[in-house]
């Protein structure tokens, strides 16, 4: 088994180094290689206000084709979307964009049973990172690994606060998603996911969105084959404020900074009950129509009345129609439910620093306890 590191970069000239150190101290029995693609829009050369982004990707472009650059040399392989006549074109930009050109590269090498560990390049991890994904490949029947990952705090206090309801509202939502039975319970952090080659054919690679494309990237492998949630070894992403992309943990971060939730809300139980409720008469459907509140909220976002009977012809046994069901229910049309049904309160703007890390601490020790082996 080899083991292939994706890691896309934009702007990353101060952040990038220290993850590639966290590389080289890798103590793995499994043969690895790294991939960087440097990238931003081509456009951006002719715009003064990114011209500095375009510099620094050019600096850390040189400073990765180096001859002594670090350690593991031969094993790293740059890709150049950054220098003139070579960035993103157009709509076709973004880290979904530079997610799909390192996977590209990797396939046309790789065998089906190699793994690719997907990073950004602001994350750190300890010593026995690779190790801990090769051997969970290797002893354990799955395909595809979400990462457990924990956010270290930083010496700024705005930070710790945003990254802290950012946390709280990510594992909030995996803890009950998990508690109702979901098959969509997940988290899509792109510097979180480990997935082995022939999952990545099996979709054809990733859907290139500019931002999301985590999300987007599990929920389709999710209906080919299941995701696993543990790894004995954790990923550290970065707390920062960071605006590269359109959302994600920077943006939320930001937002949030200002005192604007309303994009990543921690969503009520009850709100996955009606859900549940939902799941339990899934035998019942297979054979006549029920209503449920998420089911007529199916009928709108699918603009039909007959939702099901489509699934009966098709799908002649109840796995089979379980499996279309959840298909169709899928994990989008669930985080669309929960936000059209959430009512902002604002009480959780009064938690203090203290109160949110204590309570960041006992969802992660409760959502760890979820994230064990098959």
């Amino acid at each position: 088994m080899h083991l292939f590191i994706a890691i896309p970069a934009l702007d990353e000239l101060d952040f990038l180094p220290h993850t590639l150190a966290a590389i080289a101290k890798q103590k793995t029995a499994f043969p690895f290689s790294v991939y960087v693609c440097v990238n931003q829009p081509d456009e951006w050369w002719n715009d003064p206000e990114k011209i500095e982004v375009c510099n620094n990707n050019q600096k850390l472009l040189n400073i990765l084709n180096s001859s002594n650059f670090i350690d593991f040399s031969n094993s790293l392989i740059t890709i150049d979307k950054t220098s003139i006549g070579k960035g993103w074109r157009k709509d076709n930009s973004g880290v979904g964009w530079a997610r799909k050109t390192l996977f590209e590269e990797i396939l046309k090498i790789a065998n089906d049973y190699d793994v690719i560990i997907s990073l950004d390049a602001d994350t750190l991890f300890n010593e026995g990172y690779f190790q801990s994904i090769g051997e969970n490949f290797a002893q354990n029947k799955v395909e595809v690994v979400s990462v457990p990952y924990y956010h270290k705090l930083t010496e700024d206090e705005n930070v710790n606060r945003a990254i802290l309801r950012y946390e709280i509202y990510m594992r909030n939502y995996f803890i009950n998603m998990h508690r109702i039975g979901s098959p969509y319970t997940f988290t899509a952090i792109g510097s979180a996911i480990a997935l082995k080659v022939k999952a990545l054919r099996k979709i054809r690679n990733i859907t290139p969105v500019s931002s999301g494309e985590d999300f987007y990237l599990l929920q389709k492998i999710r209906k080919m084959t299941p995701i696993s949630n543990y790894n004995s070894e954790l990923v550290y992403p970065a707390a920062r404020f960071s605006s590269r992309v359109l959302f994600g943990t920077g943006p939320a971060m930001i937002k949030g900074n200002s005192g604007n939730w309303e994009s990543y809300p921690i969503y009520h139980y009850s709100l996955f009950d009606i859900i549940k409720e939902t799941y339990d008469i899934i035998p019942e459907l297979f054979i006549e129509d029920r209503e449920t509140e998420f089911i007529d909220f199916l009928k709108i976002q699918y603009k039909t009345n007959d939702l099901w009977s489509p699934l009966r012809k098709n799908f002649k046994t109840l796995p089979q129609f379980a499996r279309a069901f959840h298909e169709k229910a899928d994990g989008l049309r669930i985080l669309q439910f929960l936000k059209a049904k959430h009512k902002e309160t604002s009480d959780e703007q009064q938690l203090t620093s203290d109160e949110l890390l204590a309570m960041r601490e006992r969802l992660f020790e409760i959502e760890m306890t979820f994230r064990v082996k098959n």
